[in-house]
């Protein structure tokens, strides 16, 4: 079934905002799981629209990571290298559900050699009736608070 609309409206203004106003690049919209048959009536559709990309920059510390830091005063070298992030596009005023983010969490594929895990965190992006959008990050699972 395809998805709504407004929907596929929402992708839209998420993947122009992350590509002229945060310089991702390597941007791609998904509507249907990747390993979905290139037959139309077989293809399997993704719970909404997702997009993926990759930031100019890493966006993410992994907590340990920043533990390191904290404790080494900044000598302790992190790969900032970007790695591709997935980006759930929705509305401010959207109902989302927990069981509505495990199945979008359920339904992403990671890239080869990492296919046999699974995704653990992506990006939320909530667009405003103004069109302003703002990026969370959503986490598969309990994770250590962020060091400050």
């Amino acid at each position: 079934m395809a998805h709504p609309d407004y929907l596929t409206d929402l992708a839209s203004t998420v993947y122009e905002n992350l590509e002229s106003q945060h310089d991702w690049t390597l941007l791609e919209s998904h509507i249907h799981k990747q390993s979905s048959s290139l037959v139309e009536n077989n293809k399997t559709w993704l719970p909404r629209p997702l997009i993926t990309g990759l930031p100019p920059r890493r966006l993410y510390l992994h907590p340990d990571d920043q533990v390191e830091l904290v404790k080494t005063h900044a000598t302790y070298t992190v790969d900032e290298t970007p790695e591709i992030e997935w980006v759930v596009p929705m509305h401010l005023n959207e109902k989302f559900t927990l069981k509505q983010l495990a199945e979008v969490f359920d339904s992403l594929e990671l890239p080869e050699p990492l296919a046999e895990g699974r995704c653990k965190r992506l990006l939320m992006a909530i667009v405003h009736d103004d069109s302003t959008v703002v990026y969370y990050f959503v986490h598969d699972g309990i994770v250590k608070p962020r060091q400050n």
